[in-house]
This record gives C-alpha cells, sequence and structure tokens, in this order.
C-alpha cells in the first residue's frame, strides 16, 4: 500500500533532514560494515576500510559526548595502519602472508588482565574529568575493543569472540544514546561475528592440515 503523495513528500524531506544531520554516522555505518565483510574474507582491504570508518566515528562519538570511544576509534585509526603493515609484511613465512592463529592460554590470561585493568583506568578518566553520562559501558567497550582489535592485527582467531561480547555491549548503549544507524551496524557486527569466527576456525583447521 503507497502512502499518499503528500505524505511520500514529507516523508523524503524528514529523510533528506535526517541525513543532512547524520550523514558522517551513515557513512562510517557503510565504511564498517564493508569493513567487517573484509575481516571475515581475511581480507587485507579490511584495513583501509576501518581506518576510514574509524576516522569518522571518531566525529560521532566526540558529537555525543561518549569520550573513551572517540579516542578508541583514534586507536583504531592508528592500529589499522599497523595492522595493514603487518599483514603485508609479516615475516612468517617464504609466501608472505600472515597465517591464522590461535590464542594461547597464557596469552589470553595477560590479555583478559590488561583489558580489566584498562577498563578501571578508562571508568576513573572519565569519571573525573568528563560530563559523560555512560562512563562504565564506554569503559568496558573501550578496553575490550584496544584487546580485540590487537588481536585482530597478529591475526588471533579468537579475536571474533571479544568482539561478540563488545558488539553486543555496544548495541545497547547505542540504543540509549539515539545512534540508530549504529545499532544496526553493530547488530550486524554481533551477527557477522558469528560467521567470522566459523570462518576463520576453518581456515585454521585447514593451516594445521
Amino acid at each position: 500500500m503507497f502512502l499518499p503523495e503528500s505524505r511520500s513528500a514529507e516523508f523524503l524531506t524528514a529523510l533528506i533532514q535526517w541525513l543532512s544531520i547524520h550523514y558522517i554516522e551513515v557513512l562510517a555505518t557503510i565504511t564498517g560494515l564493508v569493513y567487517v565483510v573484509f575481516s571475515i574474507r581475511v581480507n587485507i582491504l579490511l584495513w583501509p576500510f576501518g581506518l576510514i570508518s574509524s576516522a569518522l566515528y571518531v566525529l560521532v562519538f566526540y558529537n555525543s559526548r561518549i569520550f573513551a570511544l572517540m579516542c578508541i576509534n583514534l586507536y583504531y585509526v592508528l592500529i589499522s595502519i599497523y595492522g595493514w603493515y603487518h599483514w603485508t609484511n609479516p615475516g612468517l613465512d617464504t609466501d608472505g602472508k600472515l597465517p591464522v592463529l590461535r590464542l594461547k592460554k597464557q596469552t589470553g590470561i595477560i590479555l583478559f588482565i590488561v583489558s580489566s585493568m584498562l577498563f578501571f583506568l578508562i571508568a576513573y578518566i572519565l569519571e573525573r574529568f568528563t560530563d559523560s553520562d555512560v562512563v562504565y559501558w564506554d569503559a568496558f567497550i573501550t578496553a575490550f575493543s584496544i584487546t580485540a582489535t590487537w588481536m585482530l592485527a597478529r591475526k588471533i582467531k579468537e579475536h571474533w569472540l571479544v568482539w561478540i561480547v563488545v558488539d553486543l555491549v555496544a548495541v545497547i548503549l547505542y540504543i540509549k544514546k539515539g545512534l540508530f544507524p549504529s545499532v544496526l551496524l553493530f547488530s550486524c557486527y554481533t551477527v557477522l561475528a558469528f560467521t567470522g569466527f566459523s570462518e576463520w576456525s576453518k581456515l585454521f583447521k585447514k593451516q594445521e592440515e
């Protein structure tokens, strides 16, 4: 059933007005989706798209007063450069490709401790020096995102498991803040993270044969 012409015009006007305000977040969402698709495919193009998406999200989170996530996206820009370089120059095998790795138990324990310390540090900074109203949500997502992105740069397959938890928490936060394009993006991220872990596990198993 089609809307009356007047209603259609009103809807189109409202949509254009909304896009004129939220176009940066929309572009960040689109490039973010491209990033995660390339990530699942273990394609090095994930890094330039991740860099663009992260740079755009710096502006989005600054305007939404989600300060730790603004900073984490600055970190994403830098880690994207590092990951891009590391995947291109792994120095590990003769064909020049960095293999998918499994997380070692000792490394996992260290990463959890470091992530927990980052969480408390970030929460303290946010409480003390900002007017953020989502301190602990922001701190949790930021701390464990740092860990997950480092694991991705090292091509450790369990980084997908960290993302599943982080993305679910992020969805709740973005609903609270009214960032609905980001709700859609991170809902997709959550679903795709399961696919990513499955695909990377298959690739790891194939490497071991």
